[in-house]
């Protein structure tokens, strides 16, 4: 067994595992035990993705955690911070750091939704890809055509990896992503946490990075010169800014 805390990594919307597969390889080299969850209704488990609760998706992590048997680092990207966030304010003695990649960082009971509202009449790029998104006749489901994808996730990466990407992109469901979270400072706040910001990020844009870091102070902040999907695009990059905090001692 790793002397190191296992990590677990929490894809965003619309995302798998697969997301991680670059990213892994280096933790593991580190001497890091590196999980990649899938969460449910994205696919890989068969569930209908209109079903699939917020709530669901913790009880998941939960469980993947629970059978490890020891606290464990969180990692979570874009809107996998909303989760990382959740998990650790309810089971704060199972998480040891947390790390959010270009991950949604809020504030207690702040909405996504709420926070870019208020930073988009000085940036009107704030919505990000929420322009053009493809939704279901309820609204319950959405999905990323590939063209956008490329333009505002995947915008720094060869042309071909982009496009492997976003053809892997699935649809997401409501329920398991435009949620609020509670985050006391008696909980949550009591971890240590880690904030990559992406710098040419054109989903999760700068000014909203840094709005989620001032809102939610405490984190150590490192910047990457990447676009949304720094795993992806430059995993060596990422690990190097991640691995001496996972592997610290806490």
């Amino acid at each position: 067994m790793s002397d190191f805390d296992p990590v677990i990594l929490i894809h965003g919307a619309w995302q798998g595992s697969w997301a991680w597969a670059r990213f892994m390889p280096y933790l593991e080299a580190a001497g890091l035990s590196a999980h990649a969850v899938d969460l449910p209704g994205n696919g890989a488990d068969g569930s209908d993705p209109a079903d699939v609760t917020f709530e669901a998706c913790l009880q998941h992590v939960h469980r993947i955690v629970g059978a490890l048997g020891r606290p464990v680092s969180l990692v979570g990207h874009s809107g996998g911070g909303l989760l990382i966030t959740a998990f650790a304010e309810r089971w704060p003695q199972s998480v040891s750091r947390l790390v959010y990649v270009v991950g949604m960082m809020l504030p207690d009971g702040t909405g996504f939704e709420q926070l870019v509202t208020s930073v988009r009449p000085r940036h009107p790029e704030a919505s990000g890809i929420w322009p053009y998104l493809e939704w279901s006749a309820d609204r319950k489901v959405s999905r990323v055509p590939a063209e956008a994808a490329i333009a505002i996730f995947l915008h720094d990466c060869p042309e071909s990896d982009a496009a492997a990407a976003a053809a892997q992109l699935t649809p997401q469901g409501e329920g398991g992503r435009a949620v609020t979270t509670p985050a006391t400072a008696e909980r949550y706040g009591r971890i240590p946490r880690l904030y990559v910001e992406a710098l040419q990020d054109r989903s999760v844009i700068l000014p909203v990075q840094r709005a989620m870091q001032a809102l939610a102070p405490g984190a150590s902040v490192v910047s990457l010169p990447t676009g949304h999907a720094p795993q992806f695009s430059v995993p060596a990059r990422l690990a190097e800014a991640i691995i001496p905090f996972l592997t610290s001692a806490m």
